[in-house]
Protein backbone atom coordinates (compact mmCIF):
# COMPACT_ATOMS: atom_id res chain seq x y z
CA UNK A 1 0.00 0.00 0.00
CA UNK A 2 1.44 3.63 -1.19
CA UNK A 3 0.42 6.44 1.03
CA UNK A 4 -1.51 9.62 -0.69
CA UNK A 5 -2.72 12.78 0.10
CA UNK A 6 -4.54 12.96 2.84
CA UNK A 7 -5.13 9.41 4.92
CA UNK A 8 -5.73 8.02 1.59
CA UNK A 9 -4.10 4.65 0.29
CA UNK A 10 -3.68 3.38 -2.78
CA UNK A 11 -3.88 -0.81 -3.06
CA UNK A 12 -0.84 -2.23 -5.08
CA UNK A 13 -2.04 -4.82 -7.27
CA UNK A 14 -0.46 -8.18 -7.94
CA UNK A 15 1.46 -8.24 -11.46
CA UNK A 16 0.93 -11.83 -12.39
CA UNK A 17 1.46 -12.46 -15.95
CA UNK A 18 -1.78 -12.91 -17.14
CA UNK A 19 -3.32 -9.48 -15.52
CA UNK A 20 -1.00 -6.48 -16.63
CA UNK A 21 -1.67 -2.97 -14.75
CA UNK A 22 -2.95 -0.82 -17.34
CA UNK A 23 -2.47 2.90 -17.69
CA UNK A 24 -5.92 3.58 -17.90
CA UNK A 25 -6.76 1.13 -14.50
CA UNK A 26 -4.38 3.58 -12.82
CA UNK A 27 -5.80 6.45 -14.02
CA UNK A 28 -9.05 5.50 -13.51
CA UNK A 29 -8.48 4.40 -10.08
CA UNK A 30 -6.84 8.18 -9.25
CA UNK A 31 -9.86 9.58 -10.86
CA UNK A 32 -12.26 8.10 -8.69
CA UNK A 33 -10.21 9.00 -6.01
CA UNK A 34 -10.00 12.75 -6.94
CA UNK A 35 -14.22 12.11 -7.12
CA UNK A 36 -14.44 11.45 -4.22
CA UNK A 37 -12.09 13.91 -2.48
CA UNK A 38 -13.95 16.60 -4.26
CA UNK A 39 -17.34 15.67 -3.43
CA UNK A 40 -16.19 15.06 0.83
CA UNK A 41 -14.53 19.00 -0.05
CA UNK A 42 -17.93 19.96 -1.40
CA UNK A 43 -19.70 18.52 1.45
CA UNK A 44 -17.58 20.03 4.34
CA UNK A 45 -17.18 23.10 2.77
CA UNK A 46 -20.92 24.13 2.08
CA UNK A 47 -21.76 22.68 5.50
CA UNK A 48 -19.87 25.12 7.20
CA UNK A 49 -20.68 28.13 4.61
CA UNK A 50 -24.71 27.34 6.27
CA UNK A 51 -23.53 28.46 9.34
CA UNK A 52 -21.55 30.97 8.14
CA UNK A 53 -24.91 32.73 6.18
CA UNK A 54 -27.03 31.67 9.03
CA UNK A 55 -24.90 33.78 11.61
CA UNK A 56 -24.36 36.59 9.23
CA UNK A 57 -28.47 36.71 9.04
CA UNK A 58 -28.47 37.06 12.74
CA UNK A 59 -25.97 39.53 13.33
CA UNK A 60 -27.93 41.37 10.13
CA UNK A 61 -31.05 41.16 11.83
CA UNK A 62 -29.25 42.68 15.14
CA UNK A 63 -28.06 45.48 12.90
CA UNK A 64 -31.52 46.13 11.51
CA UNK A 65 -33.04 46.46 14.69
CA UNK A 66 -30.93 49.01 16.31
CA UNK A 67 -30.65 50.93 13.26
CA UNK A 68 -34.01 50.42 12.00
CA UNK A 69 -32.99 50.73 8.35
CA UNK A 70 -33.99 47.01 6.34
CA UNK A 71 -31.86 45.35 3.98
CA UNK A 72 -32.40 42.81 1.14
CA UNK A 73 -28.90 41.41 2.32
CA UNK A 74 -30.53 38.88 4.73
CA UNK A 75 -33.11 37.51 2.06
CA UNK A 76 -30.40 37.15 0.01
CA UNK A 77 -28.45 35.15 2.43
CA UNK A 78 -30.92 32.84 3.48
CA UNK A 79 -31.88 31.80 -0.62
CA UNK A 80 -27.87 31.63 -0.43
CA UNK A 81 -28.15 29.04 2.91
CA UNK A 82 -30.52 27.13 1.22
CA UNK A 83 -27.97 26.95 -1.68
CA UNK A 84 -25.49 25.57 0.51
CA UNK A 85 -27.72 23.17 1.62
CA UNK A 86 -28.80 21.78 -1.40
CA UNK A 87 -24.78 21.23 -2.40
CA UNK A 88 -24.65 19.67 0.93
CA UNK A 89 -27.48 17.07 0.52
CA UNK A 90 -26.09 16.50 -2.46
CA UNK A 91 -22.88 15.48 -2.31
CA UNK A 92 -23.48 13.82 0.39
CA UNK A 93 -26.07 11.59 -1.49
CA UNK A 94 -23.35 11.35 -4.56
CA UNK A 95 -20.87 9.72 -1.30
CA UNK A 96 -23.46 7.35 -0.16
CA UNK A 97 -24.53 6.05 -3.83
CA UNK A 98 -23.52 3.19 -5.02
CA UNK A 99 -24.34 3.73 -8.63
CA UNK A 100 -21.23 5.21 -11.03
CA UNK A 101 -23.33 6.78 -13.44
CA UNK A 102 -25.22 8.60 -10.79
CA UNK A 103 -22.28 9.34 -8.95
CA UNK A 104 -21.19 11.60 -11.40
CA UNK A 105 -24.24 13.16 -12.14
CA UNK A 106 -24.65 14.30 -8.61
CA UNK A 107 -21.11 15.00 -7.69
CA UNK A 108 -21.46 17.41 -11.07
CA UNK A 109 -24.67 18.96 -9.81
CA UNK A 110 -23.35 19.51 -6.18
CA UNK A 111 -20.20 21.02 -7.80
CA UNK A 112 -22.70 23.30 -9.89
CA UNK A 113 -24.78 24.61 -6.79
CA UNK A 114 -21.37 25.16 -4.60
CA UNK A 115 -20.08 27.41 -7.48
CA UNK A 116 -23.90 29.30 -7.58
CA UNK A 117 -23.78 29.81 -3.94
CA UNK A 118 -20.57 30.68 -3.71
CA UNK A 119 -20.61 33.14 -6.76
CA UNK A 120 -24.26 34.58 -4.62
CA UNK A 121 -22.02 34.85 -1.48
CA UNK A 122 -19.51 37.45 -3.13
CA UNK A 123 -22.64 39.29 -4.46
CA UNK A 124 -23.97 39.28 -1.32
CA UNK A 125 -20.92 40.42 0.52
CA UNK A 126 -20.60 43.37 -2.09
CA UNK A 127 -24.28 44.72 -1.18
CA UNK A 128 -24.27 44.26 2.28
CA UNK A 129 -21.10 46.37 1.96
CA UNK A 130 -22.94 48.94 -0.29
CA UNK A 131 -26.24 48.87 1.85
CA UNK A 132 -24.06 49.54 5.55
CA UNK A 133 -21.86 52.28 3.67
CA UNK A 134 -25.03 54.30 2.03
CA UNK A 135 -27.57 53.93 5.54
Amino acid sequence: MKPLARGHVQIERCHSPRMPMDEDDTAQTRQSLLDNDICVHIFTASAAMVGVCLTVIGIIRVVISLRRPDIFGDDLLAVNAMLYLAACLVSYWALRTRNVRRNHRLERCADALFLIALTLTAVNAAFIAWAVSVH
